[in-house]
């Protein structure tokens, strides 16, 4: 059997992400860990599970977090962040077949610094490839 590779979802994602959201007027940041000094606003990602499905499915499980100067500005970037992950199966050759909900918004502020934070997951199917020799 030949080994199957799979793509990195956080880095397909945030690099999808930083180019569709500044399409609809967010350029805002978007990263994998909380940058220092903290901007008003950012988008956050990270991998927190999921399993590979089969031979050629890998199906990543992604936290998005979408940070404010308020509760309102961080809701509405997540609403359009969320728009955006759900538009990705077929983007470009992306190896994204589905993207599934498994938790949607909910408002949950930094313990640390108390900035407003929207947070959703999802779950992604994402096509591997055979690892050439």
């Amino acid at each position: 059997m030949q080994p199957i590779a799979f793509p990195d979802g956080v880095a397909l994602v945030v690099d999808y992400l930083r180019g569709r959201l500044a399409a609809h007027g967010w350029a805002v940041p978007v990263v994998t860990h909380v940058p220092d000094p903290r901007p008003p606003s950012f988008v956050r990602l990270e991998r927190v599970g999921g399993t590979r499905r089969d031979l050629v499915t890998d199906g990543p499980r992604l936290t998005v977090e979408c940070w404010g100067p308020s509760e309102e500005d961080a809701t509405d970037l997540a609403t359009v962040a969320r728009a955006l992950v759900f538009a990705l199966p077929g983007w470009r050759g992306a190896a994204v077949y589905a993207v599934a909900d498994v938790g949607g918004p909910n408002t949950s502020p930094d313990p640390v610094s108390a900035q407003p934070r929207v947070v959703f997951s999802v779950e992604a199917e994402m096509r591997g490839a055979a690892l050439t020799p």
